[in-house]
């Protein structure tokens, strides 16, 4: 798979146009546009300390010491650049695609229409938006536990090898996100972006614990939350035959029009403890439906974004999600 197959070239122009500025200090290895949590000598100015012996006499503040008698030394903000890490859903569910998701490739990509053909492509964008800011990308694919594993690197080159990881097996099975999330943790950078790219569809709780722990652990987390347009609005009519698509063993003929409002209901309650998590530990959170197009839908996150929290769904005219509008705050159980 190659980025040339995924998206247009005014698509690709407009990603890499795209400029993610890091919310909080990062940690990075080379000279970049993210506030560090370290004292460099950047062009942006922070404040003055006073002189104390050992101090570099090329950092002296000789306009003040003439104004005060005193020597002062001049501290910088460093800049440096983003290490971020994708973490991308390959369980059973994100298999579901339904008549309304878009069509994303044509067949050199080898992707269709489902939930993990849409977070495979906005992976892949993201990772294009970042490396052409020369920022640091990695990758870690799961179901049940991680599967892929890809360090964050910058250069070009490295794109290739994250998409060769994302166009790879489909991975089926269950998966919790709690779980998996901990697990991560143990490899991810310091003071780095987290970026979760998932339906949600699990234990909820568990999820917010976990992204209180990424929190404790001084991680920028974000959650791309993948939904179908028939997850939101279930269009279903009909007496149907639904199948578990993690546990493929069991299916069942189901009235939908009997079920249709417990659903619905169902899942206005889970997201809705996802968002509360979400604010609560200061994780934005976007959700977004597969009818969507890929880069619209990175462009109006990364704008909402920059200025202030997100958290909701990003509507579009057409979109099953119309109506709703992302909540711009500072502030960042229905089973598969």
């Amino acid at each position: 798979m190659r980025f040339p197959d995924l998206f247009t070239a005014r698509d690709a122009s407009r990603a890499a146009a795209l400029q993610w500025i890091a919310r909080q200090a990062v940690e990075g290895l080379t000279a970049g546009r993210h506030r560090s949590p370290h004292k460099g000598s950047s062009v942006e100015f922070k404040e003055h300390r006073p002189y104390v012996p050992g101090d570099e006499l090329r950092n002296i503040d000789w306009r003040a010491f003439g104004k005060s008698d005193r020597l002062y030394i001049r501290e910088f903000e460093e800049e440096t650049n983003l290490r971020c890490t994708l973490l991308v859903d390959r369980s059973g569910s994100m298999q579901y695609a339904g008549s309304r998701a878009l069509q994303l490739t044509d067949s050199r990509a080898s992707l269709g229409n489902r939930k993990q053909d849409y977070a495979t492509a906005i992976a892949a964008a993201i990772a294009y938006m970042m490396l052409s800011s020369q920022d640091a990308v990695g990758l870690m694919t799961f179901a049940d536990k991680i599967s892929d594993s890809l360090p964050p690197r910058t250069m070009p080159s490295h794109l290739q090898a994250l998409l060769k990881i994302l166009a790879g097996d489909s991975g089926g099975g269950e998966t919790d996100l709690g779980t998996v999330i901990r697990q991560a943790m143990l490899k991810l950078p310091r003071r780095s972006l987290v970026v979760l790219i998932s339906d949600g569809l699990g234990d909820p709780e568990s999820l917010g614990k976990a992204f209180a722990a990424l929190r404790a652990q001084r991680q920028e987390v974000v959650f791309l939350q993948i939904l179908d347009p028939d997850e939101v609005d279930f269009p279903f009519h009909d007496r149907i035959e639904f199948r578990d698509l993690e546990n493929t063993d069991h299916r069942e003929i189901i009235d939908s029009r009997q079920i249709r409002s417990r659903y619905i209901e169902s899942l206005k309650r889970h997201n809705a403890t996802i968002e509360a998590a979400c604010r609560r530990n200061r994780v934005d959170h976007a959700m977004i439906t597969t009818d969507v197009p890929v880069v619209d839908a990175l462009a109006r996150f990364v704008t909402l974004r920059r200025g202030g929290g997100v958290s909701g769904s990003l509507t579009f005219p057409g979109s099953v999600l119309a109506g709703s509008q992302p909540n711009s705050s500072a502030e960042g159980n229905s089973s598969k």
